[in-house]
């Protein structure tokens, strides 16, 4: 049976390519999308992606994630930074969970440098611009295997 992974991305992330491409790309969030869609079929995985300027309808995705997916891929964006809420919903998935931020935030304002899904997530990857997405879903494959 094929596994399913949720690739969750947060607020301002349907502005890439047009916001600052200088720190994050000129690959659009449908770039991204279509990477994720095609690792994960490499993979063996389906990717369902989803993207939200709110924070609750985040919330929501990881509460139906519970039901429907193996596990997670998110880019918080600058909820990952403030949202206890998030990282309170991650706590209630118990699949594995990967954070994934296309600049490297250590770089950038310092607080940029605290994440509260760093307190779940399984692995972090950060500044590896958005193929951190395909090497997300290649270390969450090799945690489902497990």
């Amino acid at each position: 049976m094929t596994k399913i992974v949720h690739v969750l991305n947060g607020p301002n992330l349907n502005l890439l390519g047009k916001r600052q491409p200088e720190i994050y790309g000129h690959e659009t969030l449908g770039d991204v999308e279509k990477l994720c869609a095609e690792t994960a079929r490499s993979l063996g995985l389906v990717s369902q992606f989803y993207q939200s300027n709110l924070e609750g309808e985040i919330v929501e995705q990881i509460h139906a994630a519970r039901d429907t997916a193996a596990g997670i891929v998110i880019n918080p964006a600058a909820y990952t930074h403030t949202s206890v809420a998030i990282l309170d919903a991650l706590h209630a998935f118990d699949g594995p969970v990967i954070e994934v931020h296309i600049s490297n935030v250590h770089k950038r304002e310092s607080f940029r440098h605290h994440s509260y899904v760093s307190l779940r997530a399984d692995a972090v990857i950060a500044g590896c611009g958005v193929q951190g997405y395909a090497l997300g879903l290649q270390r969450l494959a090799t945690l489902l295997q497990a």
